[in-house]
Parts: structure tokens; sequence; C-alpha cells
């Protein structure tokens, strides 16, 4: 929009050189004309016909030319149109900004909702309760029943609360079964690793099932769970792989102690400022089932974490 307010602007400034003068029409018309005869004899004849001979029908065009950029990306990576067509897209748009009567507004309506979840609710219910199995899907048929019966308000199998109640809670469940079948390979290494390291010199476990061991011992405040803390950190898996560090980005966090995964929030309301301890934080007090970034569902973290500080 913004890009458009400016546009606007340039050209009301200029006007004096948005004038296109006679000749110039001509020799535009006339290579239009030449880049016609290119075009295949069946192609079908979609823009107006224009003539570039005032202001403000030069701003009209050059606004409409001026919106397109982008458009191409859209069709093809958000609405997944296949560019072979474009000429049916065109005929779309044209008859999308005559005027239409309220039953045609109706079923255009209908139609561009349909593809809305064909084409992005479906596939994304399909990620979100799969995963990464491409081969399962929702029955289409079944949810558009349930669509259908919602907007129409009637023939509805249950209440608008128990359907909401009922596809969060199993949403969760079936999204939760599929991601353990996928990665219940790290739930099993996390634990048997766990196991082993509570057992080392210096590894203190707590009623939680955290692990930590300290490398430096603080002896300033201990945090609360609200108070804002400045720490430096680096988190690996248990495979040694790193993720994330401060250090490395040579900027402390800050962040509240209670406003992070579970380990650490444990761990930092233990820790007296100053001290570094590592962190051995099972699956449970860390993401879980799900996926954040490098970190995969189920993965027990190892944590090197520096209490710099409580912010006053």
């Amino acid at each position: 929009m913004k890009k458009l307010l400016l546009l606007v602007a340039v050209l009301c400034m200029q006007s004096n050189v948005m004038e296109l003068n006679a000749q110039t029409v001509k020799s535009a018309q006339k290579k239009n004309k030449v880049t016609e005869k290119k075009v295949k004899g069946d192609t079908p004849k979609m823009a107006p016909t224009v003539s570039l001979n005032n202001q403000l029908d030069s701003i009209a065009y050059t606004i409409g030319m001026a919106q397109t950029q982008g458009l191409k990306n859209y069709l093809v990576n958000n609405l997944k149109m296949d560019t072979a067509y474009i000429n049916e897209f065109i005929k779309g748009l044209n008859e999308g900004v005559k005027k239409l009567d309220k039953k045609q507004e109706a079923l255009q309506a209908g139609v561009q909702i349909g593809q809305q979840i064909k084409k992005q609710m479906i596939v994304e219910l399909n990620k979100e309760i799969f995963g990464a199995d491409s081969t399962k899907t929702i029955s289409v048929d079944h949810f558009m029943a349930g669509f259908i019966a919602g907007t129409l308000e009637k023939d509805q199998k249950m209440t608008m609360e128990q359907a909401q109640e009922y596809a969060r809670t199993n949403m969760e469940a079936l999204k939760n079964k599929s991601t353990e079948q996928t990665y219940g390979a790290n739930k099993e290494a996390g634990a048997k690793f766990l196991a082993e390291n509570k057992l080392k010199e210096g590894v203190v476990t707590t009623a939680s099932g955290l692990q930590y061991k300290v490398i430096t011992k603080g002896s300033g405040e201990i945090p609360t769970a609200e108070s804002k803390v400045k720490v430096h950190y680096k988190g690996t898996t248990i495979d040694g792989a790193e993720f994330d560090s401060s250090y490395k980005r040579n900027e402390p966090a800050t962040f509240e102690a209670g406003q992070v995964i579970k380990g650490w929030t444990e761990a930092l309301t233990m820790m007296p400022v100053g001290s570094k301890w590592i962190l051995y934080i099972p699956q449970e007090l860390g993401y879980g089932s799900r996926e954040a970034g490098p970190i995969k569902p189920f993965s027990t973290l190892i944590f090197e974490v520096e209490l710099l500080s409580i912010e006053k």
C-alpha cells in the first residue's frame, strides 16, 4: 500500500512529465500491434484496448501494472496455480471485476473459500496431524460435511462447543502418536543417556528428573520465576551437535526466568548469580513432542548456563 501511495504522489507531482504526447501514444500502439502478431492466432485477446492520452488514464494504467509485481510468485507458490493456464486466470480476473448479482457473488465466494480449503486448510491439517508422513490425509468429504453443517447451522451431529473440544483434544493425541512413531527413538536415546549420566561424579538429579553439574559456584542472589535474568549459554543435543550459543553471538540473553522451558526455570531458580552450571534436560522438561527449529521432538538437551545477573 505504501508503494501505491508513493506512486500516486509522484505521478501527481510530475503531471507534466506523465502527459504523453500523441507521437508517443502512436509509437506505443504501433509497437503493441507488432507484438500481437507474434502471439499465436488462437490466443484470446484478454486486456482491454486503451490509449494513454491523459494523466488519469496513465495513472490508472501504471498503478494497475505496478500492482502485479510478485503476483506470479503468489499464484504459483501460494495458490499452486499452473501458469500454463494463465489465460484462464485472466478470464477469471476479468469476470471478477464485473458487476455481479447476489447469486453470482455467493457462488464466487464459495469457490474462493473452497479453493482455500483444498489448497491451504487440508494441507496444513495433514501436516499438523501426520507430520512428515505425506502418505496420510484426513477425509475431505468428512471435513466438508462438518464445514457445511456448521455453515448452515442445521443437521449438526454435535454442538459447536463439543466439536471444538473434540477436535482440539483428539488432534493433539493423533499428532503426538504420529510424532512418537517418527521420533520415538529420540525419547529412548535420551532416557538411556540420562540413566547413565546420573551415575557420573558431580551430577545432581532433582525430583523432576532434571540433572545438573556445578562448574562455578556463585555467591549472589538467587532468582525467582518472576526475575528478569541475564545469562550466557550454549545448547547441544546429547550427540554433541550445537544448536544455539549466546557466546558465539557475543551477546548475553535477557528474559524472565519463568518464561522459558521448565528445565531452565527450575535450574535458574536454584542458581546464585555468578554460577555456571551444565544442565541435562529431559525431553518432558524441554520441548517434548514439539519441534523447535533444529531441535527435534523428544530430544534430551544439554545446556551450559552462566547466570550473569538479575536485572532490576
